[in-house]
Order: structure tokens, then sequence, then C-alpha cells
């Protein structure tokens, strides 16, 4: 069972309109380690820009579905605003999870580095598939982290697209949202303290934490957090050799747009685009009240914020 993100979803809750319709998607796959990688190819235009959507933390499928909440496929709704712009996508499934299970027998088993040389694939598979020279690496929360340490090897890399990622360590947002979050109060204690643990490359004794705690942290997600701990997104963003986008959205409960400023501002020449209203998951919340956000996960009756699909299409289609 994959439950990496159950902490994270638990404890942090984590247009210019062209007349077109969006073509179908066509299934494609890449070599994984042990089995393939499956992701869905949407090309409006064979000679537009292709951007790569990589997906966040845990059980995300490559539409930005997950069963902790998240409905109504952000990222699916993502590419098809970018075809109707005339730009193409791949969105992808992560090794050992839905269409990319076979890829490894364990999907806990991985690590940032297992995840930045998976999309190095799609990186080859796409430019022969397609005939293009590069693409574009697109990651959504902890895919922006994947797709910026893909990104220190430029080959084919025509540019980088974060949206809503990180500009810390990821033990630094996890006390920032378990803090967020009133109804973490009883549980902040041995929280923070798993959070030290972790962060020190040890494993928390699961034994010794009051419920529900054991039951989401079990070993398999410590060793992914330990790994993931050890990543400055700002320092890779300072070292890519390609073009950046950053983009966030001003009522995200779990990343902010401090995060945003501190990677744009890691490297000259960034484009920052601030989107407002714009919730984690990509919609426009109703208010600036953290429940009007946490509704906007659920909701598939929202589209995905024009202003984000804009600012995308703008930026690819500039380079």
């Amino acid at each position: 069972m994959i439950r990496r993100s159950l902490a994270l979803a638990a404890l942090a809750i984590a247009f210019p309109a062209l007349a077109q319709e969006a073509p179908a998607g066509i299934e494609i796959t890449a070599p994984g380690p042990q089995g393939s990688l499956a992701g869905t190819l949407l090309d409006p235009d064979p000679g537009a820009p292709l951007v790569l959507i990589v997906p966040g933390s845990g059980p995300t499928d490559r539409d930005g579905n997950n069963r902790y909440g998240v409905a109504g496929g952000p990222y699916r709704q993502l590419a098809e605003g970018l075809a109707k712009r005339g730009v193409a996508t791949l969105r992808i499934d992560k090794r050992g999870m839905f269409g990319s299970r076979a890829a490894v027998a364990d999907g806990n088993h991985v690590t940032i580095a297992d995840y930045a040389a998976d999309v190095r694939a799609w990186i080859e598979i796409a430019r022969k598939r397609t005939g293009r020279s590069c693409i574009w690496l697109g990651g959504h929360s902890e895919g922006g982290l994947v797709v910026l340490a893909a990104a220190q090897q430029p080959e084919g890399v025509c540019g980088v697209v974060l949206v809503a990622a990180a500009g810390r360590p990821l033990a630094a947002i996890m006390r920032a949202q378990f803090r967020a979050n009133p109804a973490n109060a009883p549980l902040l204690e041995p929280l923070l303290s798993l959070v030290d643990t972790l962060e020190s490359g040890k494993h928390a004794d699961t034994a010794a934490m009051p419920p529900p705690l054991p039951a989401l942290f079990p070993d398999a997600v410590q060793d992914f957090l330990i790994d993931q701990f050890r990543y400055d997104p700002v320092k890779l963003a300072a070292s890519l050799k390609v073009s950046l986008l950053v983009t966030q959205g001003d009522r995200d409960i779990q990343i902010g747009v401090s995060d945003a400023r501190a990677l744009a501002g890691a490297r000259s020449g960034t484009g920052l685009a601030i989107v407002p209203g714009m919730t984690h998951a990509l919609r426009i919340a109703a208010s600036e009240e953290r429940m009007a956000s946490i509704a906007t996960y659920g909701d598939a009756s929202l589209p995905v914020a024009p202003a984000l699909v804009d600012a995308i299409a703008g930026f690819v289609e500039k380079r």
C-alpha cells in the first residue's frame, strides 16, 4: 500500500479560450527499473512546446487525483487547458503506482534520485516519440523537487516550470504545516519530535508514538522522508542551467508565496507568477478561509485556474 502522502494529507489539510477541443490523449510507456512506466501524451501540435507534468506526493495519479480527497483531475484539466493553447503535455504515473506499478515491486521503496531517473527516461522517450529536441519539465508540489533534481542534467531539457513547489527543505515545510493546522494541537509535540528525528537521518520509534501517528509514519514512509529531507530546493534552483518559471497560488495552505519568492530569487532571470486565489489543488478558492481552500481539492466542478494556464503557456511559447 502506498502511504507516503497520508501524513501530509491528513495533517496538513494536503480563459483565453480557443474554439478547438483538446485532442484525445495517447498512452505511451517508458522503461522503468523492473517494468514499464506509463503516461498520457496530449499533443495538439507537433511543432508546439511539450511539457512533462510530474505529480506531487504520495498516491497521486497522472490526472492529479488521489484517495485522500483530490478529485476531478487537476493535472488532466491543466493538460487540456494547455492543449487549447496549442501546448503539448505528457502526464505520468510515478514508479510503483497506477499504470507504472510494474516498474518496481514496492512503490514506497524509492528516492528522489529514483524519480529523477524516471524523468530522464521520459525525456528520452518523449524526444524520440515526438521528434522534439527538448521538452519542458513541469513539477507540482513534490514533483517540483523531482524536476529540479532531474534538470541538473540539462540535456534534452528546454526549461523547468514549478507549480506550488516548496522553497524550503521538507522538514521545514512539515513543521510549518503541522503548526498551522489547529487540529494537530494535541499531537504537535510528538509530530515535531518525529520531524527532528527523521531530519537527523534516523528512524523514529513508531511504538512510542500516540495514535494515529504509527499508521501515518511506518518505516517505509520514514525511509523516503529521510531521503527527501536531504534536499534544498533553492540550492537546486540556483544551479540550474536552463530557464525557470515559478508559479504559486496565494490561497495555498500547504506551500506559501514566500516559497515561490525564495525559488525565484535563487537565480537571475527566473520568471515568477503569483496566481490570485489559487490553492494547492490548482483551483480558485471562494475565500481566504482555510476550509474554502480545502474544498477545492475534491470539487470536480472547478476548473484549473486560468491564470496558471496562461502563465505556463506564455512562458514556454516564448522560449
